[in-house]
């Protein structure tokens, strides 16, 4: 057991760094708007096509992996990743950025998926969603502490520090994970690309993946613009934001654990409960947006709901692959991480335009619309999946 949680701490450190690199660009896209001089939208575009690439690429890299050894995947994967950062930190225009970021996000994606799978492989069943949800944690822990430490080190020294560091890191993990992963997992042996993709037949399947796209749009329309929506509109100052982006990533550290103990049956009730929290906190957002301490609190909230929905979703997507389509079950596993990128995608995509043609003050009131489009998904699910 003790090697079980060595191999599932790597896991999480994985998707630490992982999670670093994505969510970084957030905290400092003030900073990238100035050193390549062009506007917050326009460096926002970069959270949305890292998003598209992700969503993508990981369902064609994993339908790609065959029967071949899931830690050597793991290891190509992570090495392109690092060198994709390495390209961020040497970037001296904004169209080498954008390659980087884009490189970076096709090997996050199936990295990622790959993570999940071996984590549930190699723990006992009545830890799977325990173990799962720290292994999402890496992310998490990454918004607790990564971004807050990232945006300091970017508006106090310079932003190319941060993707040196992730590279650096990477390295060093990549060789600790070629020691210590289990390298006789594989996938089940599957029948070509169309028999993986089965999976997309089950009604299930269809609606379950509904439920990551619109909770992460609603989220994302207001996360990826949260320092300009803090600076220019709530009027917080630039240290107060680095402690805020500690408190809304605790927030969301706190939900990845909750769902980690969201194991029951009836697990698509207990999300309404927290998904109708979210959508009341953007909507109180959004009539207290001239109010800055009540649209922080709406703020945080939000950011205690934001990852409840990984550990169960994740687990409903792999019970119904082991049960009726085995030789999709890396597909399967990466079906959260996928479907939560085209939420980011659609939700900074909106975000941005809600910048540009009703102001910051609007982005509560449309995330608030994706919300309540969670919801309805995940009343019509219990109705037809579990009664």
């Amino acid at each position: 057991m003790k090697k079980i949680r060595i191999q599932c701490a790597l896991l999480t450190a994985l998707s630490f760094l992982m999670g670093l690199s994505q969510f970084i660009i957030v905290g400092i896209l003030n900073n990238l708007s100035n050193s390549f001089h062009t506007s917050i939208d326009h460096v926002g575009v970069l959270v949305t096509l890292f998003a598209i690439v992700y969503a993508i690429m990981t369902p064609i890299i994993n339908l790609s992996v065959g029967h071949a050894p899931l830690y050597k995947v793991l290891i190509i994967l992570f090495s392109i990743f690092a060198i994709g950062n390495m390209l961020t930190a040497v970037a001296n225009n904004f169209n080498i950025l954008l390659l980087s970021r884009l490189l970076t996000a096709l090997a996050s994606g199936p990295s990622m998926s790959i993570a999940i799978t071996l984590a549930a492989a190699i723990t006992p069943p009545q830890k799977r969603s325990w173990i799962v949800s720290w292994v999402f944690s890496g992310f998490s822990i990454a918004s607790v502490f990564g971004v807050p430490i990232g945006t300091w080190i970017s508006d106090n020294l310079n932003w190319r520090f941060l993707f040196w560091i992730i590279f650096i890191l990477s390295i060093i993990l990549i060789a600790i994970l070629y020691r210590l992963l289990p390298h006789n997992l594989r996938q089940k042996k599957g029948h070509g690309f169309l028999r993986q993709l089965a999976i997309f037949k089950n009604t299930h399947i269809i609606l379950g993946i509904l439920i990551p796209i619109f909770n992460f749009s609603a989220v994302y329309i207001v996360y990826t613009y949260l320092k300009p929506l803090l600076i220019n509109k709530l009027g917080f100052s630039t240290n107060n934001v680095i402690t805020i982006l500690f408190l809304y990533g605790l927030c969301g550290l706190i939900s990845n654990q909750i769902s980690g103990h969201i194991n029951n049956r009836k697990w698509t009730k207990t999300l309404v409960s927290f998904l109708s929290v979210q959508a009341g906190s953007l909507f109180i957002l959004f009539l207290t947006s001239n109010f800055k301490w009540l649209s922080l609190i709406a703020i945080l909230f939000m950011a205690l709901t934001m990852s409840v929905q990984n550990s169960p979703v994740e687990l409903y997507y792999m019970e119904i692959a082991e049960q009726k389509y085995p030789q999709s079950l890396v597909l399967a596993s990466s079906f959260d991480s996928i479907f939560s990128n085209v939420g980011v995608a659609i939700g900074s995509a909106a975000g941005g335009y809600t910048v540009n043609t009703l102001g910051l003050g609007y982005l509560g009131l449309i995330g608030g619309i994706f919300s309540v489009l969670a919801i309805s998904v995940l009343l019509i699910l219990n109705k037809v999946y579990f009664q």
